[in-house]
């Protein structure tokens, strides 16, 4: 999942078109669903505002106001459909399929790459992302940065979440601690969880409420067990670790919104494995480090690279201990897999 202004694959024109079009067709909808005398297609009856909730392949699932749901397809026309966009839509008049007929601009979209390398969406509308980690596989703070840089830099805020609490031993406890500890004195908050013991989930449906949210992480961190824990009803396919590589395996297919009972939308999504910052420059990257960014105004060149000038404000930060030099040193490794195209080597 990747930050919202990955669109650089499209020349400021078509771009311009895209979102004109979508203006105009909001623009009429507005006017025709406002006149009593609106007539239905044979097919569809009146336009009206939805949410989609569910995603599979050409058709979505989108719920209206009234908290119907009704299955969609999508004009070929529209931007990519994920769930989360408020859209206009039109549902069926009888059985089948109504269709979903303009998407609502959107405040925040998540993005990643496809097989091809070609950037999709994934989510939209997210304004709290929860990301996941565990004692097992071995939480790594580059990986942590890694999605926190993603959103902060798509205005999303994120909240830190350690599952499996309770299997934390002997052996990794005090590395673990060390990295909620880095966390906690930047100023994010970081939650300890455990999704199959039922240890707190309370603290975790109050920061859920009034969010639309997200779980990301890595394979086997247990996104998929908390959303269990949270949602019983929504039965989640649960895999073990694989015991060979100890990576975990991909279990969800298909992306759905939920609806929690104490207020506020999770969104579940099929997760990635390795996180891509993928499209942005050294620059977006420092910027999303939100303890290191306001010291780079600071430095005695204005050109400071932050790797062996003189007067660098990042590098005496760290050795004063004013900044995390653990973070500083995450930063530099991000950023050397950054080509001078912002695209991430592999």
């Amino acid at each position: 999942m990747l930050p919202a202004m990955s669109k650089r694959n499209l020349s400021r024109r078509q771009q311009w078109r895209i979102d004109k079009i979508q203006e105009e067709r909001l623009a009429r909808a507005t006017k025709r669903a406002a006149r009593e005398d609106d007539a239905p297609s044979d097919a569809f009856g009146t336009e009206q505002h939805g949410l989609v909730t569910t995603h599979y392949g050409q058709q979505v699932i989108v719920s209206n106001e009234q908290g119907e749901s009704f299955r969609c397809h999508f004009r070929a026309t529209l931007e990519q459909l994920v769930v989360g966009d408020r859209v206009l839509f039109q549902p069926p008049l009888n059985e089948g399929t109504g269709v979903v007929t303009a998407i609502v601009p959107r405040q925040t979209v998540l993005r990643r790459p496809d097989q091809y390398g070609n950037l999709k969406p994934v989510a939209a509308n997210v304004d709290l992302m929860l990301v996941v980690f565990a004692p097992q596989p071995t939480p790594s703070s580059v990986l942590l940065d890694r999605y926190l840089v993603a959103a902060e830099l798509s205005d999303i805020r994120p909240l830190l979440v350690l599952n499996k609490a309770d299997l934390i031993n002997d052996s990794d406890r005090e590395q673990i601690a060390a990295l909620c500890a880095l966390y906690r004195r930047i100023g994010y908050t970081v939650l300890e969880v455990s999704a199959t013991a039922g240890d707190g989930l309370q603290p975790l449906f109050q920061a859920l409420a009034g969010h639309t949210s997200v779980f990301v992480g890595q394979s086997g961190v247990g996104k998929s067990s908390l959303v269990n824990a949270l949602l019983p009803a929504a039965a989640l396919e649960v895999s073990e670790l694989s015991t060979r590589s100890g990576l975990g395996q991909h279990t969800t297919v298909t992306a759905r919104l939920f609806h929690l009972p104490g207020g506020g939308r999770l969104i579940d999504s099929p997760g990635v494995r390795e996180f891509g910052l993928w499209h942005i420059s050294e620059a977006e990257l420092l910027s999303g480090y939100c303890d290191l960014a306001p010291l780079a105004g600071h430095c005695k060149f204005r050109n400071c690279s932050h790797r062996h000038e003189p007067g660098c404000a990042l590098r005496l930060g760290a050795e004063q201990g004013n900044i995390s030099a653990e973070r500083l040193e995450n930063f530099y490794r991000i950023a050397d897999t950054l080509d001078e195209e912002g695209r991430e080597r592999y």
